[in-house]
């Protein structure tokens, strides 16, 4: 079962934020062999949507209210461990951070810069695309926007 929370920057722990940026760097750039910048200075900015399972971090957001990352609100950083992909962690904390935009910052327009391969899965939570494809970091990217 996945249990998932919302801190700001200044809420989350030591431990959480180490966790965090073990997940992120474990997916994004170990994972798909992609050497990025992940630490941005966007994180102070962000509400982190937290997913943890038997007390350690397995998915994780960031989401921003309009005008902090995008014009729009938008979510990123969407990330579930590798192991525990097969459960929808992936849906459970994406829709959860869709709410959080609408709670948090009373916003419906939601814009993600998205990589292509997860076109499907964004789409399926109301997502389209908007513009070109685009290399962001050498993987192909789409924008996507849910109003």
């Amino acid at each position: 079962m996945l249990h998932v929370y919302t801190k700001s920057f200044s809420e989350l722990t030591t431990e959480e934020l180490y966790a965090i940026l073990q997940l992120r760097t474990e997916v994004f750039v170990v994972e798909q062999n992609c050497v990025y910048q992940d630490i941005d200075f966007k994180d102070q900015k962000a509400l982190h949507v937290i997913g943890t399972k038997n007390d350690k971090i397995v998915a994780y957001t960031r989401i921003f209210k309009s005008g902090d990352y995008f014009s729009e609100a938008s979510i990123g950083r969407v990330v579930v461990a590798k192991n525990e992909r097969k459960f929808g962690y992936g849906h459970i904390i994406f829709d959860y951070s869709v709410e959080a935009v609408l709670e948090f910052f009373k916003e419906t327009t939601i814009k993600i810069s998205a990589q292509k391969y997860l076109k499907n899965f964004y789409e399926s939570h109301h997502f389209k695309q908007v513009g070109e494809e685009y290399l962001e970091d050498d993987i192909p990217h789409i924008a996507m926007i849910k109003n």
